[in-house]
């Protein structure tokens, strides 16, 4: 797959986590509840979301309950709030980073800031993924912690909801998208110079005569012997002498 495929993989990939997180965050399903009355008819079922409560009947019939204060949520729920929020908004920048500087887009003129979008694109996809296993994986432990406590009635057990699920989903689908982006841009090779050619080395030809050849300063080796007479190559001639003055010499 070329570098264009992993690109356009990788934003189809956090385009549906993106969708994920979106409905993890409106579907009131974070934990279900099933109560079955004596009668089959009187059977109810409970979800509980972040914004609001539905109930629905045996009968067919449902109704739902916006949540009227935060307090009234528990801890998990309200901590949910807040970062499913805080994913969507990362998840939005990311998407929009990743299709600003794809190469299937001309929204850039400059070929070399396009990998920089993208990467960062990717990266902020990464976080948001991370952003909502927070969230989801609290609320599971707490909804796994509540259903196994002695001192929870049968009513009031809660099991998880179809948008745990979701969000477990829409943040693998993100983290693998990112990763693909971030990997889908080549490195910088503007930087890099060719190798030089190596040349081998070729030992110096004998010159003939007619030829140049480059002065030597090295003085030649000559063995020395400790016995001998020096002889001057030209002989000293000595001057014959003459009359002898004590005069002093005059100077000018």
């Amino acid at each position: 797959m070329g570098r264009i495929g992993v690109e356009v993989t990788g934003q189809v990939l956090c385009f549906m986590g993106f969708v994920g997180v979106c409905l993890t965050c409106g579907i009131p399903m974070w934990r279900v509840t099933s109560f079955i009355g004596a009668n089959i008819v009187t059977g109810q079922i409970v979800w509980d979301g972040l914004w609001m409560n539905c109930v629905m009947q045996a009968t067919g019939q449902m109704q739902c309950r916006i949540q009227d204060s935060i307090m009234r949520l528990t801890q998990d729920l309200q901590a949910a709030r807040a970062l499913v929020i805080i994913a969507i908004v990362v998840g939005f920048v990311g998407m929009l980073l990743t299709f600003i500087g794809g190469r299937c887009t001309s929204c850039l003129k400059s070929e070399a800031n396009m990998p920089k979008v993208v990467i960062t694109g990717g990266i902020l996809c990464i976080v948001t993924g991370v952003i909502v296993l927070v969230p989801v994986c609290w609320s599971s432990a707490f909804t796994i912690q509540d259903f196994q406590s002695v001192l929870t009635t049968e009513t009031q057990k809660r099991e998880i909801g179809a948008s745990i699920y979701i969000g477990w989903a829409s943040a693998g689908l993100l983290i693998l998208g990112g990763a693909l982006l971030c990997s889908s841009c080549p490195k910088d090779e503007r930087h890099k110079y060719p190798p030089q050619p190596m040349y081998p080395y070729v030992q110096p030809a004998a010159y003939g005569p007619g030829t140049y050849m480059a002065r030597s300063y090295a003085p030649p080796s000559v063995a020395y012997s400790g016995t001998g007479s020096y002889a001057p190559g030209k002989p000293y001639a000595v001057p014959p002498p003459g009359p002898y003055s004590a005069a002093p010499r005059q100077y000018r």
